[in-house]
């Protein structure tokens, strides 16, 4: 259950972060739950291998660097995800940016 809770809160945070950039597109409600769930697979799965690999900048930026890793991952959800357009890198950036922090409101507002 807290799977599927996590799942729509995640598409929440998607479906607001693309409102406000005007730079990102989703079609629908169906490209929304899908983005949701390969971001969290990428965010899962290859996240953590391109932070292996570029620790040492990630060191040296004192972690900065995790934004640009973030919106890489953000521009590869836009090309595997039919219906969720990112027009570029810096607008991947920006949404990463509020979808973290939509994301994190949402969740504290579900904690028990």
């Amino acid at each position: 259950m807290k799977i599927i809770i996590n799942w729509l809160i995640n598409t929440v945070a998607v479906t607001i972060a693309a409102f406000l950039i005007p730079g990102v597109k989703l079609t629908g409600l169906g490209a929304a739950l899908l983005a949701a769930v390969v971001l969290g697979l990428v965010n899962a799965v290859i996240k953590p291998i391109f932070i292996i690999l570029t620790l040492p900048i990630n060191i040296l930026t004192l972690g900065l660097f995790t934004l640009v890793i973030n919106a890489l991952m953000v521009l590869l959800v836009g090309k595997l995800v039919p219906g969720f357009e990112v027009s570029g890198f810096g607008w991947a950036m920006l949404f990463s940016i509020i979808l973290t922090i939509v994301s994190a409101i949402l969740n504290a507002m579900t904690k028990e």
